[in-house]
């Protein structure tokens, strides 16, 4: 793989890793699952086989759905690693570590060795080895969403199981705990719980939340047609509905309901079904049919429709950064979110796009975080480094020897 610059140098992604010193040493804040307690000698934050680093470390996982192969893309060295094969790949998401490649009867996991421990006033970042953990079952239409204690794996046929994240740390599955019921999508780790959508059957799906055993502690009052499309934000659970968006989350123990309608009617193919956006981050992108992006300010309980061209794929850091379109012309096209208007349009990138009918396997997807935004051009057998804080400048190019159709970042 070669890579190639443009224009100012990234400085702080060739920082060289060090331990991160006195920012937290000391504080007495709650530890991460993974710091070790064994002796009061042990440096806040430290995780056995694993530097701590005073940046972010991120890398890309990358997979090549024709082939079956696996590159993991280090974004600080600019070096690609390659990873076990694993043929019929057709999907990838990412819980800001592992990778989970989804195939038609299994998911395989990979630890990518980047990742962050978010502690509220403070985060530390760390970087260790990528390996293989194992494979969990699970064919298509498994959902997979973690947070720091628990993996929950959700079958298409609404059956849970709850994973340790502690053994996936530790490079094993560990035996799962089976959670009771069947539940109308993926259920999702929160504020110490797990938040569920009951089967609706003929009747809209509602919100429930569970214990970590799957029992049910709560049920704020609330109703999500036709559920598609979750995140999770500093300020509660997102799950899109057929009217809008439902907002579950916490305050003092107590969990609540919110709807946060469209204020319009929405036909079908144009409602937000899939979100994206930079982890952490209380902005949200979908798509909204064939020419136009969905934003949702989750802060502010609004969404606003920004009309583009033709869409591949979006996505915005959140608030003060442009939401930025990769449109069927093959350019990124930049929008300021509060008027809607464009910005900034790069030179075309992709030579060859695809159909812009959102969900097809190996489609471009825009990765974003705190001061970049990564492309994958899987015809161009390549990656962009975008900054969008610059007007869309290609920063870097990474050359690839595989089709990366599918990409997501870890380290965030």
């Amino acid at each position: 793989m070669s890579v190639r610059t443009h224009g100012a140098p990234l400085a702080s992604a060739l920082l060289s890793v060090v331990l991160l010193t006195a920012g937290c040493a000391g504080r007495g804040d709650a530890k991460s699952p993974s710091d070790s307690t064994d002796s009061p000698t042990v440096p806040h934050g430290y995780v056995e086989g694993a530097a701590e680093a005073a940046e972010q470390q991120s890398r890309l996982l990358l997979g090549d759905t024709g082939s079956g192969a696996t590159r993991v893309l280090d974004l600080i060295t600019g070096k690609t690693h390659d990873a076990a094969r694993r043929a019929g790949v057709t999907g990838l998401t990412t819980d800001g570590r592992f990778g989970y490649f989804h195939g038609a009867d299994s998911t395989r996991v990979l630890d990518s060795g980047a990742w962050m421990v978010d502690h509220g006033d403070h985060v530390h970042y760390y970087r260790a080895k990528t390996r293989e953990v194992g494979e969990l079952p699970g064919g298509a239409g498994t959902s997979i969403r973690s947070d720091k204690v628990v993996t929950v794996v959700t079958a298409a046929n609404g059956k849970a199981r709850a994973y340790r994240r502690a053994e996936l740390e530790k490079g094993t599955l560990g035996t799962a705990d089976r959670l009771p019921g069947t539940y109308g999508g993926p259920v999702v780790p929160y504020a110490g719980h797990l938040v569920a959508l009951t089967r609706g059957g003929d009747a809209p799906a509602r919100a429930v939340v569970l214990d970590r055993s799957g029992k049910r502690v709560a049920a704020p009052e609330s109703t999500c047609e036709d559920p598609k499309g979750d995140a999770v934000t500093r300020r509660g659970v997102v799950l899109g509905c057929a009217d809008g968006a439902l907002l579950v989350r916490e305050d003092d123990g107590a969990f609540t309901a919110e709807k946060i309608p469209y204020g319009e009617d929405v036909p079908s193919p144009e409602r937000a079904a899939e979100f994206s956006h930079r982890p952490g981050s209380t902005t949200l992108t979908a798509r909204a049919g064939k020419d136009a992006v969905w934003v949702l300010d989750v802060t502010e309980r609004a969404w606003k429709r920004v009309a583009t061209g033709p869409v591949v794929a979006a996505n915005t850091a959140g608030e003060g950064a442009p939401l930025v379109v990769l449109e069927g012309d093959g350019a990124l096209h930049g929008y300021d979110m509060s008027t809607g208007e464009e910005t900034t349009a790069t030179e075309r990138l992709l030579k060859d796009v695809p159909h812009t009918t959102g969900g097809r396997t190996g489609a471009p997807v825009i990765e974003v975080d705190r001061s970049r935004a990564y492309l994958n051009d899987p015809e161009g057998k390549r990656v962009f480094e975008i900054d969008y804080n610059d007007d869309l400048r290609v920063a870097r190019t990474f050359d690839l020897d595989i089709r990366p159709s599918l990409m997501v970042e870890t380290g965030r």
